[in-house]
């Protein structure tokens, strides 16, 4: 979208009533309002609500120690030293679409001296052919469940078993990618506990997913983590308090991890509705998570013309962002489903993609 459609739809965002995606759009009284005083304020990382989130999140993700970070860049990065620095090798292997590769600005080359080797299709999920099919020596693997790039895509749970082992029989270091790990236990009907116990390594997100303020956690052996911390310091991580972070990621998660089923049951649900739209397609369908990719056949600057009408004339905000589809012709939008989607009910929202499809100009179907 021009940044004029996008300033136009920014100044909506705080008047909308209602919003398409995730948890809506709060404001920061919202946001603070779920910070529970009694937690109490860490120092340095020590203590109060930090503390109390750590411990919570060795139960839910069923690790021997954790550590909380102000980011998942520093904590994946912090990791992938480890690794690489306990095996003495400097290259790990990951999806071409990782995090590290597309949206760190190479941090781990720059900072760690670590070389990566993209794995696979950058259009398909990784596969136990691609992971068998590398010859050089790796120290860790990263895994990323759900692959977002690419609509959320989950291996099968024989497959994602099958892949961990395949890891580790060459003394590689499995590393799991979780930044959405919560909207995964649906789909394989297991604990976040049982999927966590295939890997060394569990980067988590708080704000991706449980819609927390910034922050995050890694978990893995007590040695592991103890190491983290003091690389948490070098990277200048370890702040005078974390607690307002930590004290949000708690709750959220405490409040949204139960509601996952509910979110993949509605994103389904939406699914099915969007069949109907023409010049829309759902990627991947069905759903695999509560999160969806769509695939919109659409004139860019109607598509800005319609978002700023819909949110105008019907207080709803959609997307203030597109990216490029897979031909020119076409646009994409991320669609997670939270709880202010729940608010919609499935047929709203296939209407709501019915009228910003509407002013589609003379694109052919």
């Amino acid at each position: 979208m021009k940044n004029s459609a996008l300033d136009e739809l920014e100044r909506y965002r705080w008047t909308c009533e209602r919003a398409l995606g995730g948890h809506g759009n709060r404001s920061a009284a919202q946001l603070l309002a779920d910070i529970d005083p009694a937690l109490g304020i860490d120092r340095y990382g020590d203590g109060g609500a930090v503390e109390a989130l750590e411990a919570e999140v060795r139960t839910v993700l069923g690790k021997p120690a954790a550590v909380f970070m102000p980011s998942g860049t520093m904590a994946q990065q912090i990791a992938l030293r480890i690794h690489a620095d306990r095996r003495g090798l400097p290259t790990i292997g990951f999806h071409p679409t990782c995090h590290l590769e597309l949206h760190e600005d190479k941090a781990y080359q720059r900072l760690h001296d670590l070389v990566g080797r993209p794995i696979g299709n950058a259009r398909e999920l990784l596969t136990l052919a691609d992971l068998r099919g590398v010859r050089e020596p790796l120290a860790a693997v990263v895994i990323e469940l759900p692959q977002r790039e690419i609509g959320g895509l989950l291996p099968s749970w024989k497959e994602l078993v099958a892949q961990a082992r395949a890891v580790r029989a060459r003394g590689a270091a499995v590393h799991l990618d979780g930044a959405r790990l919560w909207e995964c236990t649906p789909f394989y009907g297991r604990s976040p506990a049982a999927i966590c116990a295939l890997f060394d390594t569990v980067y988590v997100s708080f704000y991706k997913g449980l819609g927390a303020l910034a922050g995050c956690c890694l978990a893995g052996e007590e040695d592991v983590i103890a190491e983290a911390r003091a690389w948490r310091k070098r990277h200048g991580g370890t702040l005078f308090g974390l607690w307002p972070h930590a004290a949000s990621a708690l709750a959220s998660l405490r409040k949204r991890l139960p509601l996952m089923p509910r979110y993949f049951r509605h994103a389904r649900a939406i699914a099915r509705a969007l069949k109907d739209v023409r010049n829309l397609e759902v990627v991947p369908d069905p759903p695999q998570t509560p999160m969806m990719h769509l695939h919109l056949r659409v004139e860019p600057k109607a598509l800005a013309a319609a978002a700023v009408r819909i949110a105008r004339e019907r207080g709803i905000f959609t997307f203030a962002r597109t990216m490029p589809g897979p031909t020119p012709s076409v646009r994409m939008v991320e669609l997670a489903v939270g709880d202010a989607t729940l608010q919609l009910a499935p047929r709203e929202v296939a209407g709501i993609f019915e009228q910003l499809l509407a002013g589609r100009r003379r694109l052919s179907c």
